[in-house]
């Protein structure tokens, strides 16, 4: 038998927790040519797809190194992940050699030296600097990103056609057209648009020249500005939007009630799933020059070898394998998940015209958040969130909320 299967519930997850020293990461690790390789991989709703190809992947690993077994514990998304990885970084014991983990997270899991540094073994890989930067902190790469998510602009193609619209080429025509579908058809959001959705307003402040580090800028303030001006009766009123999340957003515009959404190539099933299945299209959201491509935060997951690491080369060549062009693209078909290898996303783009926006919008250049570990205190504080549902409801004006955004920004960093 030379893989096995685990899942472990919460419980557990708070149990090695609790047992794990509060000590400085151990220096566990070793180089290990036999034995089990022990790997983390993110749970899923519908886990069987996923594993389906992570068993192909044990497969082919198995077969080309003798002596070797992979065992794969399947880990919750939720809060309890960090405290499972603190407790791997400080107890050598309860260490997997491989593990999945959130772009986001890679600042606070790098600042705790959990995570081996793979410049050398990673060295030349076929992706966008912006991509590789995501599994990056001072220039020492933690991971290999496994795939990447893209926003852009879904739009119903049959409230378009039925109104004489094309889709829109800057934020004003944006602006301009989801007021004008509301007007005409006001059963619908112009827009699906959320006061609790970061990733859906962050494009438009980079747009416009701005950043979370400087949201009280001018710049900052006209992206800030742009957002919530979809936050209007007029396209997606206050009262029922300033508390839509992300998700939130997919699902008015899965179920028909809004005739434009910033959703990702993520959110494809979802929507085909729902009442707007077969009457969409998707273009890249705009920027603010005609013509132009708003950039867009390139969220996504990493595959990394832990500092403990006891078989580091093993885990490096398994890194490769699942990470790899052939593997990137079984996880596409099976899961959705947009490939971070360059070759591996140019075929799949042959093959689904579903993909260009999003590629479109790779290639024009994506975002991140900051890579430090400020950013979960600024995530976890809804710093943006409660920035954007200030002005949208008259509470503040951008001025004065993007500067009371920006102090609790600076206070994140400790430069306060």
């Amino acid at each position: 038998m030379k893989f096995l299967y685990l899942a472990a519930g919460t419980a557990a997850l708070l149990a090695l927790a609790a047992c794990a020293p509060s000590t400085a990461p151990a220096s566990g690790g070793g180089d290990e040519k036999t034995g089990t390789l022990r790997v983390w991989l993110y749970d899923e709703p519908n886990r069987a797809p996923k594993e389906k190809v992570v068993n192909e992947a044990i497969k082919q690993f198995t077969a080309a190194h003798a002596g070797v077994q992979v065992e794969v514990i399947y880990i919750p998304t939720t809060p309890a992940r960090h405290e499972k990885f603190k407790g791997a970084f400080n107890d050598p014991a309860s260490s997997p050699d491989v593990a999945e983990y959130g772009n986001t997270d890679l600042a606070e899991y790098a600042a705790a030296g959990g995570f081996a540094d793979l410049t050398a073994e990673l060295q030349g890989q076929d992706m966008t600097p912006d991509l590789l930067k995501s599994a990056a902190v001072d220039g020492k790469q933690y991971g290999l990103p496994w795939f990447v998510g893209i926003r852009a602009l879904y739009y119903r193609t049959d409230v378009f056609g039925e109104l004489g619209l094309k889709p829109p080429a800057s934020i004003a025509e944006l602006t301009e057209t989801a007021r004008a579908i509301r007007a005409k058809k006001p059963d619908l959001y112009g827009i699906a648009v959320g006061g609790e959705y970061t990733f859906g307003a962050l494009p438009f402040v980079w747009d416009a020249g701005g950043d979370i580090t400087t949201l009280d800028s001018a710049a900052s303030r006209k992206g800030v500005k742009a957002y919530t001006d979809l936050l209007s009766d007029d396209i997606c009123p206050p009262q029922a939007c300033v508390s839509l999340t992300g998700g939130k957003t997919v699902e008015l515009f899965a179920g028909g009630k809004a005739a434009m959404g910033i959703l990702g190539n993520f959110s494809r099933s979802a929507v085909d799933a729902g009442a707007a299945a077969g009457k969409y299209a998707v273009v890249p959201l705009p920027g603010s020059a005609k013509g132009s491509i708003a950039p867009a935060f390139a969220g996504g997951n990493n595959l990394g070898v832990l500092k403990n690491a006891r078989r580091r080369t093993l885990a490096v060549d398994f890194v490769k394998l699942l990470g790899g062009k052939a593997y990137q693209g079984k996880m596409y078909e099976a899961m959705g998940n947009l490939p971070t290898l360059t070759a591996a996303r140019d075929e799949l783009a042959a093959k689904d015209p579903f993909l260009k926006p999003f590629l479109d919008t790779v290639a024009k250049g994506t975002r991140f958040v900051p890579i430090d570990p400020a950013w979960v205190k600024i995530d976890n504080g809804k710093v943006i969130p409660t920035m954007l549902q200030k002005v949208a409801t008259k509470q503040a004006t951008v001025d004065a909320a993007t500067t009371e955004a920006a102090a609790a920004v600076k206070t994140a960093f400790g430069r306060s």
